[in-house]
C-alpha cells in the first residue's frame, strides 16, 4: 500500500540546509524532526521550503546548517492545532536523503508529481497585469486512509482550463514546490509576515479513470 500510495505523490528537492533540527513528534516511539532547505529556481530567487524527517536517517545523512542535500520523499499536510503559524502545514517527508557536493549540479532540483482529485471548486482569476491564475486544492490520498490536502496554482491556459474542473476530477500535476512570502494585517498599524507554500503548476492533466485515457492536457509554454 506504501509503495503505490508514493507514486502519487512523488518529490525530488536538492538544497541547501538552513536551519538547526527542531523536534516534530513521535509515533510508536520514532521521532520526526523539522528543518528547512534552501531550493535554487532558475532565476536568481530561492524557494525555503520545509522538510520532515525521521531520526532514523541520521546515520545516513544527519542535517546540519549548511549541508548541501539530495531529498526524495512526498509533499504532506497536517493541522497545526497550537495558536502559533499557519493552520494548515505543508512539508516534504524524507524518503531518501543524501548528501551532495552543490544542488546547482541537479538539473532540476524542484520537482514534484502529484494524482490527486479535486476537492472544492477551483478559482479562476486574473492579476493587474493581466495574468491568468486558477487555485487548485487538491486532496491526494495517503496510506491509512489519509489524505494529504495541497494547494496548487495554475497560470495562462492552464488556469483557463482548471476553471471548467468539477469536484471529484481526477488529475495529474507536474510541477514544483513554490514559497512565496505575503503580509496578513493584523490591525490598523501592523502586519505581518508570513510564508505560503504552494504547487506552481507546469502540467495538468485530467484522466478518466474508467479507462485511465487522458482527457485534456496542457503545458505551460
Amino acid at each position: 500500500m506504501e509503495n503505490t500510495n508514493f507514486e502519487n505523490n512523488k518529490v525530488t528537492v536538492a538544497g541547501t540546509v538552513d536551519s538547526e533540527l527542531t523536534f516534530s513528534h513521535m509515533i510508536y516511539g520514532e521521532k520526526f524532526y523539522l528543518f528547512k532547505l534552501t531550493v535554487p529556481r532558475l532565476s536568481e530567487n530561492n524557494d525555503i521550503i520545509n522538510i520532515t524527517m525521521s531520526e532514523r536517517f541520521f546515520p545516513i545523512a544527519k542535517p546540519c546548517i549548511g549541508d548541501k542535500l539530495l531529498i526524495q520523499g512526498q509533499f504532506r499536510s497536517y493541522n497545526n492545532f497550537s495558536d502559533v503559524g499557519n493552520r494548515l502545514i505543508l512539508t516534504v517527508f524524507v524518503k531518501n536523503i543524501e548528501k551532495i557536493d552543490d544542488a546547482d549540479t541537479i538539473s532540476n532540483p524542484n520537482k514534484i508529481f502529484l494524482n490527486g482529485y479535486v476537492c472544492k471548486p477551483p478559482v479562476y482569476r486574473t492579476t493587474p497585469f493581466q495574468r491568468e491564475i486558477a487555485d487548485i486544492l487538491l486532496a491526494v490520498n495517503r496510506s491509512y486512509n489519509k489524505s494529504d490536502y495541497i494547494p496548487c496554482i495554475a497560470w495562462g491556459r492552464n488556469a483557463k482550463y482548471a476553471e471548467t474542473l468539477t469536484v471529484g476530477s481526477n488529475l495529474h500535476i507536474w510541477g514544483r514546490i513554490q514559497s512565496r512570502e505575503y503580509q496578513k494585517k493584523i490591525n490598523d498599524e501592523e502586519y505581518e509576515t508570513k510564508t505560503a507554500y504552494e504547487i506552481s503548476v507546469s502540467k495538468l492533466e485530467a484522466v478518466n479513470e474508467d479507462d485511465a485515457l487522458t482527457q485534456e492536457c496542457y503545458d505551460e509554454l
